[in-house]
């Protein structure tokens, strides 16, 4: 079967029933959170967008715990339009619980996500997809031209592309768009807690994926507040630390652990080996110099990040073999007999 681009036939070649939508080539996941004024034209300006395809698709809007109408207006959408499917969280658990809601109940073979509050443009979906087929498996996109506030918005978020940038190895301009597309087995890969959705580029090549981005439009808010502020820069800066350990030591923490406490340790004997002659071979009194307490401190210390090192290998032993979780992922198995295309192709 020929490679489908996102460009070509009409959307109206796959009407839009129950059946056609079985099994979507494309689920778009959209977390909504008080943004009952843009939901409407979200909705519409996403169908507009993926109907000038010919992939089939679904829409999946994770309410929040939003206060404002989201919710009721959500359910009577997903009421009436087969390519909706509303997913109400029973409270407000953040974004990242939300998206990962959306991931979980996605069927297509490419996830798209975005916000919900019109910022990100739709009309840029088939533009994701259309590099996606490139063989990406993920593709970010870079609001070049933001719209938001430059004091409270933009600079915190170039300081922080450039922090995270250095930390993970992972060099985007912008790590903050929500508007992105995964490939299905990618996502699947990608275990969401705490607040890592901003860091889901940086948690796909830990899976060994392939991650490129491109320039999109991004639009000034039309309804609303902005929820975010600068309180989550703390949390931020935890989960970016949390984030860089799991990248280089998720598999071997005794490396880290392990030679913090080397270190820790010779330095700690050292000092003790140079009190013990100052005491015994020079007759000098050791007991008021503050280089005793360092020794026995730093000897002290050394002994418990070694043994940090040691039970951090057996609680990673125990995850991987309990959680069936390999330590390595195949890409794909090319044989005479059978090869797999990286493209999005129509469904029968």
């Amino acid at each position: 079967m020929d490679s489908l681009h996102t460009s070509v036939e009409p959307f109206s070649s796959h009407p839009l029933s129950p059946e056609t939508i079985e099994t979507p080539q494309i689920s778009i996941v959209v977390p909504i959170y008080n943004e009952v004024e843009s939901l409407p034209r979200l909705i519409e300006a996403i169908q507009n967008s993926l109907e000038q395809t010919s992939l089939t698709y679904e829409l999946i809007c994770v309410d929040d715990g939003s206060r404002d109408g989201s919710t009721d207006l959500l359910r009577k959408l997903a009421a009436t339009n087969p390519i909706l499917k509303a997913v109400i969280l029973r409270r407000n658990y953040g974004q990242t619980p939300a998206m990962s809601a959306g991931f979980n109940h996605s069927r297509g073979e490419v996830i798209v996500t975005l916000d919900g509050d019109l910022q990100n443009d739709p009309a840029d979906i088939p533009m994701l997809l259309d590099k996606l087929n490139e063989g990406y498996d993920v593709v970010s996109g870079w609001r070049k031209n933001r719209q938001d506030k430059a004091l409270t918005r933009l600079l915190p978020s170039k300081i922080a592309n450039w922090i995270i940038g250095r930390m993970t190895d992972v060099k985007l301009h912008d790590y903050g768009c929500s508007l992105k597309a995964y490939r299905a087995e990618v996502a699947a890969d990608l275990k969401l807690y705490g607040e890592l959705h901003r860091f889901l580029p940086a948690l796909a090549v830990i899976e060994g994926a392939r991650i490129t981005e491109i320039p999109v439009r991004h639009h000034a808010r039309q309804f609303g507040h902005s929820k975010y502020g600068l309180d989550r820069t703390f949390r931020v800066v935890m989960d970016l630390l949390t984030i860089s350990f799991i990248k280089k030591f998720l598999t071997r923490p005794m490396h880290v652990f392990g030679l913090l406490g080397m270190l820790s340790l010779l330095v700690g004997v050292l000092s003790g080996m140079y009190l013990t002659f100052l005491k015994y071979g020079l007759g000098q009194s050791i007991g008021d110099r503050p280089l005793l307490i360092l020794a026995v401190l730093l000897t002290l210390t050394g002994i418990q990040l070694f043994s940090f090192g040691l039970l951090a290998e057996v609680l990673m032993r125990t995850y991987h073999e309990s959680q069936n979780r390999p330590i390595y992922r195949v890409r794909e198995v090319v044989t005479t007999k059978n090869s797999k295309s990286q493209h999005l192709t129509p469904r029968s």
